[in-house]
This record gives C-alpha cells, sequence and structure tokens, in this order.
C-alpha cells in the first residue's frame, strides 16, 4: 500500500513563510499561523514541501489504505491562499463558509486571495468547528 505523500517534516515553518514572494501574503501567513495555534493548541508543523499543518488524525479506508493527515492547515500559494479545515465539507458547515465571504470551495480546501477579504470571526469559528469535529470523529489512541 502507497503512503501518503504528503508527510509531516522537521523544515521550518518560519523559514517557509519568509520565502513566500508576496509581502502581503507572507503577513497573512503569519498571521494564519498564529490563529489556527491558538484556536488549535498545536503547533505549526510543515506537512511536505509547502502545507503547514496543525493537529493530525488517523484514518483508514474500507480498501484497507490507511494514513495519517493534517486536522487543519494552509498553504500560501502563488495564485491564493489554501485553507484546509478537512471537517468544515460536513455537517452544518455550509453556513459558516457562507459567513467568510470572498471565498472559493474545493473538495476539502477554501480559497482565499487575502484575509481581508473574509470575516476573520467566521473563519476562527470555521477552524474551531472544523478541529472539534475531526478530533470527535478520530480520537487519538
Amino acid at each position: 500500500m502507497a503512503e501518503n505523500k504528503t508527510q509531516p517534516t522537521d523544515a521550518s515553518v518560519d523559514d517557509f513563510i519568509n520565502q513566500v514572494e508576496s509581502p502581503k501574503k507572507r503577513e497573512d501567513a503569519f498571521a494564519l499561523k498564529k490563529m489556527m495555534e491558538e484556536i488549535t493548541g498545536e503547533k505549526a508543523v510543515m506537512w511536505g514541501p509547502s502545507i503547514i499543518g496543525f493537529g493530525q488524525y488517523h484514518y483508514k479506508y474500507e480498501s484497507g489504505r490507511e494514513g495519517d493527515f493534517l486536522i487543519v492547515g494552509f498553504s500560501p500559494r502563488k495564485a491564493s491562499i489554501s485553507l484546509y479545515v478537512l471537517g468544515c465539507m460536513h455537517e452544518d458547515f455550509d453556513f459558516t463558509i457562507q459567513k467568510l465571504g470572498k471565498v472559493k470551495t474545493g473538495a476539502s480546501c477554501i480559497y482565499i486571495n487575502k484575509l481581508s477579504d473574509i470575516d476573520e470571526n467566521a473563519l476562527q469559528e470555521l477552524i474551531a468547528k472544523g478541529y472539534q469535529y475531526m478530533k470527535s470523529k478520530y480520537p487519538t489512541r
């Protein structure tokens, strides 16, 4: 069985953020790091070369494939900032996502151009709800 390509690393989160080209995106990345650390109580960890994650859970599919992945995180990509709030595509999260403002959504991602485009209180609520949802659905061993 193949391992998940995106694994936690020992790379420095701050060094990664400091390499972000856009000064505004860099500023937003540091703000998101602080926000997610405060909400989750978890230390920021690099997952692969470009995702900053907070917390992790273990999954196991009926196919037998299993692995670990981050609970919440983000990546300050060139086009937009990708927010990974895995629990947010379930339950009663639609209303919270709508409150965010100017976003696009994908399978388990929310894409924003900059923090000032969205309602930060709604984002904090979404992160907290998504984190708690995943912690309750996938309790740590």
